[in-house]
Formats: structure tokens, C-alpha cells, sequence
């Protein structure tokens, strides 16, 4: 993406979120899809295979509650209808939990629906959209999910490697603020290896794309 546009698109966004926040000071509102940056001419072949969750934020994440968490697999594989099997394999008690959700490609290039919605209780819509990435160093997702009637957003930093390059890190950091979010909604996993969970310690599944 040419990162003249991302910043334009970053600055607009960022002042229609102060202003929505000053409408309801209790709420960080999710800005609607059509005004979130979306990655031009998104190249879905590229796109696949694996990714490592080297940042997270969300309006339901909190940094001090979940500054142990640990860093996730991504992989993306690539279906004949342009749709992706995503599987996230989640590191917990020294073993590996794969989940595994389908997302389906919609009107919008770059933008995806999640399938069989109907075997998530409560979830009433969950869309995800690329909104930059260079396919072979990191990718930056956006997720809106509509939980009994409630809005939930959530950004992932995704690298190919479990090193976090400085320029992306700072573009993530920058989009996250544009969202009205703040450095408390954002979570930088540790390397699995790093860390060990401690009694009653969990991951959240909410990370999972």
C-alpha cells in the first residue's frame, strides 16, 4: 500500500473516532467498515500461509491484564472459491490447540465474512479487512465483531518471522490510535519459550482470527 494513503486514510479516520468518542465518552466506538483502510488490489495467492501474532489490540484487550500473553501461529490457506481456511495454533499447558474458522470473501476486495457464523453463540456478524500489508514481511487486520448486540473491534500485527520491524510496528501503533484506542489496548505477545503460564494463567480465545 502507498503509505501516503494509509497516513490520509489514518488522520481522517483518527478525527471521526475523537469525535464519535466525544459524542459517548464511555464507549470506543467501531468506525464504520467503508471509512477503515483497506489494502489495494489485495493479492489473496500471496497473502496465504503462515503468520505470527507479533502485536494485538482491541477494545477489549487491557495490557496489564493480558501482558503475559503468548505469541500465536496463523496459518492461512487459500481455497478455490478465494475463501481462507485460518487455523491458529494456541500454545496452553505445553500443548497446542489448533482452531480452525473459515473466512469468505465479500463484495469488497480485501474484506471477509466469517463462515458457518450460525455455530458461534451470540455472534451476530464478524468481518475482518487487510488494511496494509507487503505479503512478505507483515500484514495489519482489522476485525469488527457484533457480539449480543454489542461491538467489539480488534487489530493484529502479523509478521512471516517473530520479529516485530520497526516501520510496521509504527504504522500498527499509529492505525490502533486512529481507532481512539490507546497504548492500554495494545499487547506485544512473548515468543513462546520465553514465558510460562502461571496457575489459573489463561490465553484468550478472542485473539484468534
Amino acid at each position: 500500500m502507498a503509505l501516503g494513503i494509509l497516513w490520509l486514510g489514518l488522520a481522517l479516520l483518527g478525527a471521526l473516532q475523537t469525535h464519535a468518542q466525544d459524542s459517548t465518552p464511555n464507549l470506543i466506538p467501531a468506525p464504520p467498515l467503508l471509512l477503515v483502510p483497506v489494502e489495494p488490489d489485495f493479492q489473496n495467492e500471496q497473502f496465504q500461509g503462515k503468520w505470527y501474532f507479533l502485536g494485538l489490540a482491541g477494545n477489549g484487550f487491557n495490557k496489564e491484564k493480558h501482558r503475559r500473553m503468548k505469541m500465536y501461529i496463523a496459518n492461512y490457506e487459500l481455497n478455490e472459491d478465494n475463501s481462507y481456511n485460518v487455523t491458529s495454533t494456541v500454545a496452553w499447558n505445553q500443548t497446542c490447540h489448533p482452531s480452525t474458522k473459515i473466512f469468505l470473501p465479500n463484495l469488497h476486495l480485501g474484506q471477509f465474512n466469517l463462515g458457518n457464523i450460525e455455530r458461534y453463540t451470540g455472534i451476530q456478524n464478524y468481518t475482518s479487512k487487510v488494511v496494509t500489508t507487503d505479503y512478505n514481511q507483515f500484514a495489519i487486520l482489522y476485525f469488527k465483531k457484533v457480539h449480543d448486540n454489542q461491538e467489539y473491534i480488534k487489530v493484529i500485527l502479523y509478521g512471516r518471522t517473530k520479529e516485530v520491524p520497526s516501520v510496521p510496528k509504527a504504522i500498527f501503533i499509529s492505525f490502533i490510535k486512529s481507532l481512539g484506542l490507546t497504548d492500554d489496548h495494545i499487547i506485544f505477545p512473548i515468543p513462546n519459550g520465553n514465558h510460562q503460564l502461571g496457575r489459573g494463567e489463561r490465553h484468550m480465545g478472542t485473539v484468534q482470527a
